[in-house]
C-alpha cells in the first residue's frame, strides 16, 4: 500500500478503536459465554523494515463480537518520531480493532496469516479479557517498546500466561536454529543487508548472548512455529492451528540486494581504493587529502551517532558497544586538521593512536562478546592502510628523503 493509504488506514482504525474497547470492558465485567475463543494470530513479514520479523495480534471472538488487539501501534509521521526513536523514547500503544478490519488490511497487503486457538478454560478466558481490557485503558495503553524484550509478540504471550496462572513451556530450539537475537535478525533481514549493517553498528553485545526458545518469540514468525508444541501443565496450549490468509511466507519480502550493492561489496571497493591510493601516496611521498577527508568524515559522523546511542540513548542494547573504540567523534580529526599545514603533527599522533587501536581491537575482537558485521573488516583494514600510509610518509626521515 502507498504511504497515503497506510496513513488513512491508521486514522480510520484509530477512530473505530474507541468504539471497540467499551464492549470489551463490558465483557470483562460480565460472564464469558462458553463459546468465547481466544486466538494468537501471527502475520508474516511485510515489505517495510519494521515488518520483517512479522506481527502478532490477539483475537477474541464471542457471539456477535470479534476483535483483534494489537500492541504494535505507532505513528511514524508524528513530530520528532525519528529523533525520539533513536533516543530510545519508543512509545508504542495497544489498541483493539474489529477483526474484519484487521483481516482486510493484511489480505490487501498479501501477507500470510496463521491463527492458533488457545486451550483456555472459561475462567482463564475471563481473566485474560479482564487483563486485556485493563491494558487498553488510556492510562495503560502506551508502553515503552523494546525491540526484543517487550513488543507486539511478547506482550500478548505474557498476558496469556498471566491469565492461565502457569508457565508456558516451549520446545527447545532445533539444532542449527539462530543462537542469539542478532542471529535471528540476520536471518530475517537476509535480503536487507544495509538494514542489518545499521543494526550491527548500533547494537552491542546485549543481543549476542545465547537465547532461549521463549526469548526467540520476540520474532512473531518464530512464535508462530513454537506455539505448535507449546504446553502448559503438560497439556498443549493450542487446541487448533489454521491458515487465515493463504499466501507464501515470503510473499512480501523484497528480492535480495544485488551483490555489487551489498555492504561487503562496497566495503571491499573502499579497501581496494585505500590500498591503491595509499600505494600511490607512498611512492610520491604525499598523502591524498581528498580520500582522508571523505573517509574519515563518514567514520566520524557514524562515530557521533554511536556515541549518542551509547551515552545518551536509553535504547536497550546500544550500550555497551565496543565499536566505539574504533568509530567515535575523534575520527573527525583528520578531515579537519589535514587541511591545516601547522597541524600535521596532530594528524600524525591521531593516526599513530588509531593504528594501535585498530591492531589491538582486531586481535581481541574474537574474545569480545559482540558479533561484528562481516563488512566491518574491510573498512577496518582500509582505515589501517590509510593510517599506516600517513605514518610512513610523514615519519621525519621519509619527509627528508622526499624533499626536493
Amino acid at each position: 500500500m502507498t504511504a497515503l493509504t497506510r496513513r488513512l488506514l491508521a486514522i480510520s482504525f484509530a477512530a473505530i478503536a474507541a468504539i471497540v474497547v467499551a464492549p470489551l470492558s463490558a465483557r470483562a465485567a460480565a460472564s464469558v459465554p462458553s463459546d468465547t475463543t481466544v486466538m494468537l494470530v501471527n502475520i508474516y513479514p511485510g515489505d517495510e523494515i519494521y515488518e520483517l520479523e512479522g506481527h502478532t495480534v490477539l483475537r477474541i471472538t464471542a457471539p456477535g463480537y470479534d476483535i483483534g488487539v494489537n500492541w504494535g501501534v505507532f505513528d511514524f509521521n508524528a513530530p520528532g518520531f525519528v529523533y525520539r526513536f533513536v533516543k530510545g523514547e519508543t512509545d508504542y500503544m495497544a489498541a483493539a480493532y474489529p477483526w474484519e478490519a484487521i483481516l482486510w488490511q493484511y489480505r490487501n497487503e498479501q501477507r500470510r496469516m496463521t491463527g492458533h486457538r488457545l486451550s483456555l478454560t472459561p475462567e482463564q478466558t475471563q481473566r485474560l479479557i479482564a487483563l486485556v481490557s485493563e491494558n487498553l485503558l488510556p492510562e495503560n495503553a502506551t508502553y515503552r517498546y523494546n525491540y526484543v524484550k517487550d513488543n507486539c509478540a511478547t506482550r500478548p504471550l505474557r498476558l496469556v500466561e498471566k491469565a492461565i496462572g502457569d508457565t508456558i513451556i516451549l520446545a527447545d530450539k532445533p539444532r542449527g536454529e539462530a543462537r542469539s537475537f542478532r542471529d535471528q535478525m540476520r536471518r530475517c533481514h537476509a535480503n536487507y543487508p544495509w538494514y542489518q549493517f545499521g543494526i550491527d553498528l548500533a547494537l552491542g553485545p546485549c543481543i549476542d548472548y545465547t537465547i532461549t526458545s521463549r526469548e526467540m518469540c520476540f520474532a512473531p514468525i518464530k512464535l508462530d512455529t513454537l506455539l505448535l508444541q507449546a504446553t502448559v501443565g503438560g497439556k498443549p496450549l493450542v487446541s487448533e492451528s489454521m491458515v487465515l490468509i493463504d499466501e507464501p511466507a515470503t510473499a512480501r519480502i523484497k528480492a535480495p540486494t544485488p551483490l555489487p550493492l551489498t555492504p561487503m561489496a562496497v566495503a571491499c571497493v573502499v579497501l581496494a581504493l585505500a590500498v591503491g591510493v595509499g600505494w600511490r601516496d607512498v611512492r610520491r611521498g604525499c598523502a591524498s587529502r581528498w580520500l582522508d577527508t571523505i573517509f574519515y568524515t563518514l567514520l566520524g559522523l557514524t562515530g557521533c551517532l554511536i556515541a549518542f546511542l551509547v551515552f545518551i540513548s536509553s535504547h536497550y542494547a546500544t550500550t555497551p558497544n565496543y565499536l566505539i573504540v574504533w568509530l567515535n567523534p575523534l575520527c573527525l580529526i583528520p578531515p579537519i586538521f589535514i587541511w591545516i599545514k601547522k597541524c600535521q603533527r596532530v594528524v600524525m599522533w591521531y593516526q599513530i593512536i588509531n593504528f594501535a587501536v585498530i591492531l589491538i581491537l582486531s586481535c581481541v575482537w574474537a574474545w569480545l562478546p559482540q558479533s561484528a558485521n562481516a563488512a566491518f573488516w574491510p573498512l577496518i583494514a582500509a582505515d589501517a592502510v590509510l593510517a599506516a600510509r600517513y605514518i610512513y610518509i610523514y615519519t621525519p626521515r621519509h619527509v627528508k628523503a622526499h624533499k626536493p
